[in-house]
C-alpha cells in the first residue's frame, strides 16, 4: 500500500487504454461525515470501457479518476463520523474515483465486509454482486423450478448471476464462447455458444414454453430477441447496451432506444413484463433509502459468499501502475470473472 502518498490513475479523454494517466498528489483528508479509505482492491467493469469512450450515461466531464468501486480499510473519519470505523475493511460503490491509492467517501455509503472475506474476493462481488442480486430477487423475482437465460454466464455480473440463481433453485441457460463452456457445465449451467450457435432457435429446444427470465446486457437486436423468447408471466431483465460499446455518438440514445421499446411493450396485453435496471435508480430522490438496500444486498451477497453459494471469480489481478494493461484485459473478451487493480 502506498502510505507516502496519493497515487489514481485519470482518464484524460476518450483515449486507448495507454493514454490513461497516473498522478501523485497528497493523501485526501476526510470532511465532516467522511471516511478516507486505503484502497486494498479496486476493478475494471464494463462501465470504465464505456467512460474512456466517452459512452456511459451519465458520466462526469473529462478529465476525471475512474473506477465504479473499490474495497479498502477506513483510514481516518471526519467529524461525526464514528471513530470504531478506522482500520475497518469496507466496501463502496463511488461510480467513479475508485481508481486511486486513497479516495475520501460518504461514511454513510461504506458497507463492513465479514471477516475471511479478502480484498480482492469482495471487491469482485461489490458493483458485479449488488447488481446479480437486484436483477435476480428484486427485479425478475426468480423462484424455484423456474428457467432463466443469462447472457454473458462468463462476464463479471453473469458469473455472480449464473451461481445466484442456481442457488435459488433454477435452471440456467447461459451464453458465453466455447471456451467457458466446461466450466459452466461444471456449475449445471447449459452453456449456449452466441457465436456460432443460434441463441433463440437453441433456447426454444431447451425450453420449449420459453424461459421466466431472460437478463440481458446485450441491448439492441438481443433485447427483441430475448423478449421474444419469455413465458406467459417472464421477465425480460435489460441491463445495458453491451452491443453499442464501440459505436460512435452518443452514449445515452442507444440507452434511450432501448428503454422506450421496453415501456412500448409493456403497453402490450401479453402477460409478460420488461424493465431497465440501474443501480443508481433513487440515489438522488431518496438517498437513505438507496443506501440502505445498498448495504442490504451487498450484505446478502457476502452472506453467499461465506456460505459457498458464490464463488468469487478473479480473472487476474495487476497494480495501478498497470491499468492499461488491465484495462486491455478486461475488454479483451478472453477471461472470465473480474479484473482486479491493487495499489
Amino acid at each position: 500500500m502506498n502510505a507516502g502518498g496519493l497515487v489514481e490513475v485519470v482518464l484524460p479523454g476518450k483515449v486507448e487504454p495507454e493514454g490513461l494517466e497516473l498522478r501523485h498528489g497528497d493523501i485526501p483528508g476526510a470532511g465532516p461525515g467522511q471516511v478516507t479509505i486505503a484502497m486494498e482492491a479496486t476493478g475494471v467493469s464494463f462501465a470504465e470501457q464505456q467512460m474512456r469512450r466517452g459512452r456511459y450515461f451519465d458520466q462526469p466531464p473529462f478529465p476525471f479518476v475512474p473506477g465504479y468501486d473499490l474495497v479498502g480499510r477506513v483510514l481516518t473519519a471526519g467529524e461525526g463520523v464514528d471513530a470504531g470505523l478506522v482500520g475497518l475493511r469496507v466496501a463502496a460503490m463511488t461510480k467513479t474515483g475508485g481508481w486511486a491509492s486513497h479516495t475520501v467517501v460518504d461514511a454513510a455509503d461504506v458497507v463492513p465486509v465479514p471477516e475471511g472475506i479478502g480484498a480482492a474476493e469482495a471487491e469482485t462481488v461489490v458493483v458485479n454482486g449488488i447488481t446479480a442480486w437486484q436483477l435476480l430477487h428484486r427485479k425478475a423475482r426468480v423462484r424455484a423450478g423456474q428457467t432463466v437465460l443469462v447472457h454473458g454466464a462468463n462476464g463479471g455480473v453473469g458469473t455472480i448471476l449464473v451461481q445466484l440463481a442456481l442457488a435459488a433453485g433454477a435452471k440456467v441457460i447461459g451464453t458465453a464462447s466455447a471456451r467457458h463452456h466446461d466450466a459452466l457445465r461444471a456449475q449445471g449451467v447449459v452453456p449456449v455458444d452466441y457465436r456460432t450457435e443460434d441463441v433463440p432457435t437453441r433456447v426454444r429446444l431447451l425450453a420449449p414454453g420459453g424461459v421466466d427470465a431472460v437478463f440481458d446486457h446485450v441491448g439492441a437486436e438481443s433485447a427483441v430477441a430475448s423478449w421474444r423468447l419469455l413465458a406467459p408471466g417472464g421477465a425480460l431483465v435489460s441491463y445495458g447496451s453491451a452491443s453499442t460499446r464501440d459505436d460512435e455518438g452518443s452514449g445515452s440514445w442507444p440507452i434511450l432506444m432501448l428503454i422506450g421499446r421496453l415501456w412500448l411493450w409493456n403497453a402490450l396485453p401479453n402477460r409478460r413484463r420488461a424493465c431497465f435496471f440501474n443501480i443508481w435508480a433513487g440515489r438522488r430522490y431518496a438517498k437513505n433509502r438507496f443506501r440502505a438496500r445498498i448495504g442490504a444486498d451487498l450484505a446478502q451477497v457476502f452472506a453467499a459468499v461465506q456460505r459457498g453459494d458464490v464463488t468469487p471469480r478473479i480473472a487476474a489481478r495487476l497494480p495501478l501502475a498497470r491499468v492499461a494493461e488491465a484495462l486491455r484485459l478486461a475488454e479483451s473478451g478472453t477471461v472470465a470473472g473480474k479484473v482486479i487493480l491493487n495499489p
